[in-house]
């Protein structure tokens, strides 16, 4: 089979609504997303003047395949993730869109972000010469099962947030918070915005917590699937989006009490089960989670060519 590749700094509507029906067979197919909710946001919302997309097209015109070019990391290096029609893989469109995405990067740091442990993620960078350099965990839970009790710390108060109030003083907890973690730790107010206008942002499920009048924590819930979240197919989860708390309030049990909050709200919304991500390397993290009642469930793969 012939296809064709083409490198675009935007998609028009028409493209981005085909490439999402793109992303959505191949959701059905893997039983998961092949792209970040970063990328996701990008389509949604036009993305940076720094992207990329480089798109895979059959010899009749139909997109097969999908590509995002991110250069926006100077630390790191560019960061690429992709989706292979499943009616149209191991064809050589996973090879051609990488390739062309080497081509384009203006540094040789390139990162693939693979999400899940399929066999043809770990096949496509072996054979384009990368190597796994870090693991991201998803861990899940029942929320049938009983949620641990886990008491505020003393002087702590938990409540939700308050849009057209809190904005700014979430932002400088984040930042502290997530000092060391220079994805999360650079949010900005217009990403926070994006965020606040997506179909599955509930005020509700942001919860805060306040020490006086000062934010010292917070834990961001989300729930995927069914009507609250774009009216995607499969089956409503709860998620523990973001968690963070000040170094300060390290050590006295406030990271297991949000957490344990965010968990009640969700099963309060009448979800099932529960989710996150965390680094595979995170132990302090991973111990809490699984202290709470998570397992291990899949792996997201970054492999990094030098």
């Amino acid at each position: 089979m012939t296809f064709s590749i083409s490198a675009l700094s935007h998609l028009d509507e028409q493209d981005t609504a085909r490439v999402k029906e793109l992303i959505q067979s191949a959701t059905i197919q893997d039983d998961l997303a092949p792209l970040s909710e970063h990328v996701l946001i990008h389509l949604h919302h036009g993305g940076d003047e720094n992207d990329e997309h480089i798109v895979a097209r059959s010899a009749d015109g139909i997109v097969i395949g999908y590509l995002h070019l991110d250069q926006t990391d100077e630390v790191a290096g560019p960061v690429v993730e992709l989706v292979v029609h499943p009616r149209h893989r191991r064809i050589g469109v996973g090879t051609a869109l990488v390739n062309a995405a080497t081509e384009r990067a203006h540094d040789a740091r390139l990162r693939l972000w693979a999400h899940g442990e399929l066999a043809m993620a770990y096949a496509l960078a072996d054979n384009l010469g990368f190597k796994k350099t870090r693991e991201l965990w998803q861990m899940r839970r029942s929320l049938f099962a009983a949620v641990p009790k886990s008491p505020v710390p003393e002087g702590i108060t938990i409540r939700s947030f308050v849009v057209g109030q809190d904005e700014e003083a979430w932002l400088t907890l984040n930042a502290a918070a997530f000092a060391e973690h220079p994805e999360q730790g650079q949010l900005s107010r217009h990403d926070l915005d994006v965020r606040m206008s997506e179909e599955w942002f509930d005020p509700r499920g942001f919860l805060l917590a306040c020490r006086g009048e000062e934010l010292v924590g917070f834990h961001w819930t989300k729930i995927h699937g069914g009507r609250r979240s774009g009216g995607h197919d499969h089956p409503e989860i709860g998620e523990i989006y973001v968690l963070g708390v000040l170094p300060s309030e390290r050590g006295t049990g406030l990271s297991r009490a949000l957490t344990v909050k965010g968990l009640e709200h969700l099963r309060d919304e009448g979800l099932g089960a529960a989710m996150l991500y965390v680094d595979a390397d995170n132990e302090a993290a991973k111990n809490l989670y699984e202290s709470i009642g998570f397992m291990h469930w899949d792996t997201d793969v970054m492999f990094t060519k030098n």
